[in-house]
Parts: C-alpha cells; structure tokens; sequence
C-alpha cells in the first residue's frame, strides 16, 4: 500500500529532539525554528513531560468518557486558572479542527442562526464546518461549500457590523494573529468594536487561539492584547507538546444538555497528562514570559536585519509568532535554510516565512537563527 500522497515533503528524517533542536538519520543538528507547526510548546522531549507520561502508560492509557476521569477536571481547574478563564467550561477533544467544529455547532446551537462571518486569508481547518470557514476555495471540496460563510477583510469593523446588522449571524470566528494566511494581526479597535457589535446583535464571537494561543504571543491568549472576552475560545497544538488534544473553552451563558457533544478519544488519560505536564512547566520555566521577552527581542533584531538587508520587506507579529515578508520566494530561501543552514522554519504564501519555534527559545538560539537567515539572504 502507498500513502496518500498530499505532503510536499523535505528529504529529511527526523529521528531525535531535544529543546529546540531536532537530529536527522544522519547525526545531523538542526535548530527548529518553527515546532513542528507551532505545536511543540516545552520544547522536545522535556524530561518533566516524559517522566509524566510514562508515567500514565504504566498506569492507563485511556479509557472512555463513559467513566469519571478526574484528570479532566484537574485540566480545567489549572487552565482556567492559568488564562483566567476559571469561571468557563471546558470540553475536550483531538485537534484545532474539531475545536472549530465544536465550537460552531455550539454557537449555532445557542442562537439558532447558520450564518458565520470569518475573515479574509482566514485558516481554521480541514473537516467540514472548519474548511467552510477556511478563505481557500483551493482545498474546500464541494460538499463543503454549504453558503454558510461570509468572508470579510480583517480589521475593516464598518464590513463586520454592516452584515451583522442584519440579525441572521449565528457566529463570527476570529484568529488574533493569522497563521497561514500570513502572521496579519487584529488590531484593539477592530476587536473591540466586533466584540460590541456581536453582543448588540445576539451573535457568538469564537476567537481561534489553536495557532496563536497557549503561550505563544508572549500572553497565554492572542486575544489578552487586544482587550477582549470571547464567547468561546479554540485551543490545540501546544495543548500538549506533540499528543493529539484539543479544547473549546466555553462561556458560562451556555448550558449543556446531555448528548449535545461527544467525542471517543478527547480527554482521555494520556492526552490530558500530557497537557497537565506542558501546565507544569509553563509555570515552572516561565514560558509565556520567556515568549514575550524573547520574542520581542527576535523581532528587533529581525527588524534590525531589514535594514541590513534588501529581501526584507517587513517584519510582522507579536511574541515567538512572527512573518518575515521578503522579495524572493519563501520557499528557496527555506530550502537554503534546511539544506544549507540546518535550520527549520515555516512558511505563508510565496513569499513569508513564518517563526513558530517552541516556547522555551533563548536569545542565544535567536542569534544563531538571524545568523542563519542573513547567510541566506546574503546569497540572493
């Protein structure tokens, strides 16, 4: 049997991690500067997060949720605690596309409305509900297409209110920070003002915090810069520092009934150790902080790079999520990167890289990683 060929992949075998590196088939080192799509948050292999699921495996790997499992509960009380959303509920799941799809359900649930406003160059998933809300006709297959979604321009809040005044929207779905669509960022004003807008006119606001979120913008929610209290808040990737999780974290206006949601493998043991142990060292190491001080001080220097370097159109983001806007496609200079360079990054359209390296990256790791990149450029 072959595997279903859709990946463009890199002739590169990785075999070992540690930190924010990771070791080829070879013994060659490699500095990951992207995390393997932002979801290695502790860094690889941590001790803390190993002994912990080991652990677990010698105890139960998973049972359903047709039993109690109180590390589910002890997930919730130390999330909310840690994003300050203790007073919101919390369902689990397996990955940032069933949070979306969850999520949507709820708020649909909750108004009776099926229409969603997502925005422009927008990346919510793969399935149906989360590709419909996807802004790339590219990979939404026709079954998909259900004419539930209006797509806006990010930021443009007369656009939003215009079709929210209209009283039909179920939900509006907002990533912060833009992933795939190339690291754009929500400003304060246009999220309060949607904020406002969607409470005036009974709508859900969903913010997507699977890529931006946890951590990763230097507060544990994209959304904490900007002023702002969702209804309901998508999380993954960094969740659980590689094991497949994911969570809708959910206002308290909503009330369950029996049924409403389910899911075979979301929360279950394993997954929700793995989560408590990326908590553990969140808090131990300081990594929301590290994310912050580290990431503004990559920045700068990225900045400071720009002016050294023609390529180097702009520089966008905020914390350890950040887009370098360049002149030459992305993907040669990546491929000089890896090849070349040893060095991992991500990319958005033709001509962005995109740096999402774990948590846990120093100042010294960032040096090497613009001396990487300023011998690539220097080659163009």
């Amino acid at each position: 049997m072959k595997l279903f060929n859709v990946y463009a992949l890199f002739d590169v075998d990785i075999v070992k991690g540690k930190g924010c590196e990771v070791w080829d088939d070879k013994g060659q080192k490699y500095l990951d500067m992207y995390g393997g799509h932002a979801v290695i948050s502790i860094g690889h292999c941590h001790p803390h997060y190993i002994e912990m699921m080991t652990n677990q495996l010698h105890k139960l790997g998973f049972y359903s949720n047709s039993v109690i499992n109180p590390l589910q509960q002890q997930l919730a009380d130390r999330l909310g605690k840690i994003s300050g959303y203790d007073d919101y509920q919390f369902f689990l799941i397996n990955s940032g596309a069933e949070a979306n799809e969850n999520a949507l359900k709820l708020a649909s649930f909750h108004t009776g409305r099926t229409r969603i406003l997502a925005a422009e160059k927008s990346f919510h998933g793969r399935t149906s509900l989360a590709v419909e809300v996807t802004n790339n006709p590219k990979i939404t297959a026709p079954i998909n297409a259900n004419s539930h979604v209006t797509f806006l321009p990010l930021n443009d809040l007369d656009a939003w209110k215009k079709e929210l005044s209209k009283g039909d929207v179920c939900a509006c779905i907002l990533e912060c920070i833009q992933g795939v669509g190339g690291v754009n960022m929500a400003t304060p004003e246009f999220a309060q003002g949607l904020q406002k807008a969607c409470k005036e006119n009974g709508t859900v606001l969903i913010t997507d915090e699977i890529q931006c979120g946890y951590g990763r913008s230097g507060k544990f929610f994209a959304h904490q810069w900007l002023g702002i209290r969702p209804d309901l808040i998508t999380v993954a990737k960094g969740i659980g520092n590689g094991f497949p999780m994911g969570g809708v974290l959910i206002s308290p206006e909503f009330k369950p009934f029996p049924g409403e949601l389910g899911t075979t493998f979301g929360g279950n043991h394993l997954a929700c150790t793995a989560a408590l142990a990326v908590l553990d060292v969140f808090e131990k190491d300081g990594l929301v902080e590290n994310a912050h001080l580290v990431g503004e001080y990559l920045i700068q220097e990225l900045k400071e790079l720009q002016q050294r370097n023609k390529h180097i159109l702009e520089v966008r983001g905020r914390g350890l999520m950040i887009g370098v806007v360049m002149d030459i496609p992305q993907k040669d200079v990546r491929n000089k990167l890896i090849y070349q360079q040893h060095c991992f990054t991500g990319c958005a359209g033709n001509n962005i890289l995109r740096i999402l390296p774990p948590l846990c990256l120093t100042r010294d790791e960032a040096d090497l990683f613009i001396e990487k990149l300023e011998t690539v450029l220097n080659e163009f």
